[in-house]
Order: structure tokens, then sequence, then C-alpha cells
């Protein structure tokens, strides 16, 4: 053999190693990429899979959830604010029994307003779900549950049970959603005098 044939294969050689680990590379990056989306979405990575009918495009739509939030100034309510929409809550949860048509609806729109509140921007209902979902995938589902049955009240086909149930589920958004910045408490060495020698 030459040294042309011989420096030949051996840069032939070189050249498909290289193509074998960009390939398990890219492979491993997507990979990492799929499991760190399945961890942060929980059951709505699987629900977004079968929606959209693949993983790739489900992968996508996430990926595009993440960073549209992302660019959301998304705040933590201030414990007035908390405070007032618990009292709120408390009172149209006392109004149930009374009127459990009309505390669904009125459910609804205080988590809407929450929701404004802490900075998501009031699209349709598929977007809000979307913009949830990032942050609060475990309950995403609850909230899907709950239009659902209201959708179904409007129509007059929920029963009391299943309006019980919606407000329950606004609830469990409702309560992820009041999260509060705690106030940092005071280290009592803080407060100290620092002493100087």
């Amino acid at each position: 053999m030459n040294t042309v044939t011989t420096n030949t294969i051996i840069l032939a050689v070189v050249l498909i190693v290289i193509a074998v680990a960009a390939v398990g590379w890219a492979f491993t990056q997507r990979q990492r990429r799929s499991q760190r989306l399945q961890r942060r979405f929980g059951p709505e990575y699987g629900r977004t899979v079968q929606e959209l009918g693949g993983q790739t495009k489900a992968e996508a739509e996430l990926k595009k959830r993440e960073d549209r939030v992302a660019r959301l100034k998304i705040t933590t309510l201030s414990t007035a604010d908390a405070a007032r929409f618990a009292e709120a809550w408390n009172s149209l949860q006392g109004r149930f029994i009374d009127n459990p048509k009309g505390v669904v609806g009125e459910a609804d729109r205080l988590v809407r307003e929450v929701m404004v509140k802490r900075g998501y921007p009031m699209g349709d209902f598929e977007r809000r779900a979307a913009d949830i979902s990032v942050d609060h995938p475990d309950v995403v589902a609850t909230y899907r549950s709950a239009q659902v049955i209201a959708a179904r009240d409007a129509r007059g086909e929920a029963d009391t049970e299943e309006l019980r149930r919606a407000v329950v589920y606004y609830r469990t958004l409702f309560d992820e959603l009041l999260e509060v910045s705690p106030a940092r408490p005071v280290d009592a060495r803080e407060t100290r005098t620092p002493v100087h020698s």
C-alpha cells in the first residue's frame, strides 16, 4: 500500500469515528433533554405526547412553553394580596351549599384573577393551562378537569357532585398559585451591634 492510500484509510477511519461520536453525543443530549422534560412536566409530558402524536413534537411544544413562560414576569403574591384572595376563596366556598352553580363560576374567575396578579397572561383556556403547566405541572390536569365540568355546567349537564369536584379542582390550583414569598427571618446575630477591637 502506498502512503496516499494509507493516509486516505486513516482519514476515513477518523471521519467515521468522529461521525459515530457526534451521533452518540446528539443521542445522549436528546435523552437528557427528554428526561429533564419528563421530570419537569410529570403527567403533562405524557398527555402532550399523546395529544401531539409523538415525542419529538411534544418535546418541542413543552420547550416552547418553557421559553414563553421564562419571558413572563411571574411574581409571588404579597402577604396582603394572598390574604385577600384566601378570604375571597373562603367566602365563595361558604356559599357552595346555597348556590353550587354560581360558586363554580366564581372559583374560575378567582383563579384567573390570581393568575393575572401573578403575571400570567389571559389568553384562551388552552394557553392558560399550557402556561400553568410549566411551573405547576402536577395540578394542571385538575385545572383542565374543572374546566370540563364548568363547561358541562354551562350546558346544564353537571350535577352537584361534579360541581363540588370542580370547586375542589379549582382549589388545588388556587392553593398552588397563592404561594407567598416568605419574609426572611432575621437572624439574632444580624441584629447585634458588631464589636470592633
